[in-house]
């Protein structure tokens, strides 16, 4: 079982220990994201005045748009991947073809050009 991890971090001003399974870079990473997202938010006018109820859930709120804005660009870019990995395939089929096409031309071509029993 992976190792249980604690780092203490600073959000929003306050001192804070976060746990989980991830190393401790990635939770200073959270750490750091969520204060971003705070100090955009305070950046608004008329946030301040706002209830602690609706800062969190303003937080919460921009924190699933990045999210579901993530997660449309990750299926996205799968699409696109799966669009090439078809376009490649594609490719490789013509080429098949065209070699097994270019090797049957070649073999007329002998033939052709080979001398015929009975001539000379």
């Amino acid at each position: 079982m992976a190792e249980k991890h604690s780092v203490k971090v600073m959000i929003d001003g306050k001192a804070l220990t976060l746990s989980g399974y991830e190393d401790e870079e990635y939770l200073q990473k959270v750490a750091f994201y969520l204060n971003n997202k705070l100090a955009e938010l305070q950046s608004s006018s008329g946030y301040g005045r706002l209830s602690q109820d609706t800062k969190s859930i303003l937080l919460a709120l921009n924190i699933a748009d990045d999210y579901f804005k993530a997660k449309d660009l990750v299926e996205s870019m799968e699409e696109d991947i799966e669009n090439k990995d078809q376009n490649a395939y594609d490719i490789k089929h013509d080429l098949v073809t065209a070699k097994m096409e270019i090797e049957k031309l070649r073999r007329e071509l002998m033939r052709l050009r080979s001398p015929k029993k009975g001539e000379n």
